[in-house]
């Protein structure tokens, strides 16, 4: 075991060779379950060309074939440049935040209790959203495009990382505010569409209030069962406090932290879905919390907020089981 104790975690070269590594492991998870997590999109955005399909496990590979059949491999693909492009320095950002804070709040492994398991784990995905939001709404708009839904589906073209964020920076044309309804209604319409015309980069931000409290339960709930479960199950080092790491072991743990926080967190995501697409229904103005609650309510009741729930699990517990697992296989390489 190298000698890299916890005091050595605020040194530039631990922070670095911290974010590597983290980086790497999101990058590696995100690529194997990449097919699934635009069905996945494509499900909770609601996608006209796609909701026939939703909520049933055979439906999630008749869209694989769909989009298959259209675009081709590629297709399965669309948006996972963007993917890659925000994936690595959101999971550095994570797991490096989480090496610090893990320093701070459990130097020990005496000091470990779930609630600092849990604060740890939602700090570090707060951080590393509040950094790369931009890059994740860019994302989600890329995989949300299909052929179909295109003005003129014989000559579609997949959206490039520069055409949505072009798009996305243009959008919401000032419209009038509607002629019925209250006048506090009117003059909040008014105030977001002065705002997105002020701060246009405000528009790269759609859903990300949602976001912040969807990362809570999910980034805690996922540090806090790993933790937990490696603290439970696998012995401490004779040289270190730190517990010994295995490949199998890394992925079953990170396989039930993955179910436990996609289970606990999967609302949050599908209203934070419609809300990042919403640019493209009502351009001028922020969807609010309230009333996509309720649309998504009068839609599906209940259900509604669990709708792709099953392609959640069948894309989420492999990518977190990959993601620890490649994550402490390059903590050992690289003497973390």
């Amino acid at each position: 075991m190298p000698a890299y104790e916890s005091q050595d975690r605020q040194s530039l070269h631990y922070i670095v060779r911290s974010g590597i590594a983290g980086g790497t492991a999101g990058c590696v998870a995100k690529t194997a379950v990449a097919p699934l997590d635009r069905v996945k999109i494509l499900f909770q955005a609601s996608n006209p060309d796609f909701q026939k399909y939703a909520g049933t496990w055979s439906g999630t590979f008749r869209a694989v074939a769909k989009i298959y059949g259209e675009n081709g491999f590629r297709g399965l693909l669309q948006g996972h440049s963007a993917t890659l492009f925000r994936i690595f320095p959101y999971a550095a950002i994570k797991f490096m935040a989480y090496d610090q804070i893990e320093g701070v709040l459990m130097p020990t492994r005496e000091s470990q209790t779930n609630l600092r398991r849990f604060t740890a784990g939602a700090l570090s995905g707060m951080i590393s959203v509040l950094f790369t939001y931009p890059l994740e709404l860019i994302r989600v708009r890329m995989a949300y495009y299909t052929r179909a839904a295109s003005h003129s589906p014989e000559t579609y073209h997949r959206p490039s990382i520069r055409s949505v964020m072009q798009h996305i920076y243009n959008e919401g044309a000032v419209r009038p505010p509607p002629p019925s309804g209250s006048t506090l209604v009117r003059t909040a319409v008014q105030t977001q569409q002065s705002l997105f015309m002020r701060f246009p980069l405000l528009k790269f931000y759609r859903g990300f209030t949602v976001t912040i409290a969807g990362i809570i339960p999910y980034a805690g709930t996922s540090f806090l069962a790993w933790g937990f479960l490696r603290a439970r199950f696998l012995p401490p080092n004779n040289s270190s406090s730190k517990a010994k790491s295995h490949p199998m072991a890394d992925l079953s743990f990170g396989a039930v932290s993955g179910a436990l926080a996609q289970t606990v967190s999967y609302p949050f995501e599908v209203v934070r879905r419609r809300m990042q697409v919403g640019g493209l229904t009502r351009p001028d103005r922020w969807l609010r919390w309230g009333e996509t609650v309720r649309t998504i309510w009068s839609a599906g009741g209940w259900r509604g907020f669990y709708i792709g729930l099953s392609i959640g699990y069948l894309k989420v517990v492999p990518m977190t089981a990959i993601s620890y697992a490649v994550w402490q296989w390059e903590r050992r390489i690289l003497g973390l």
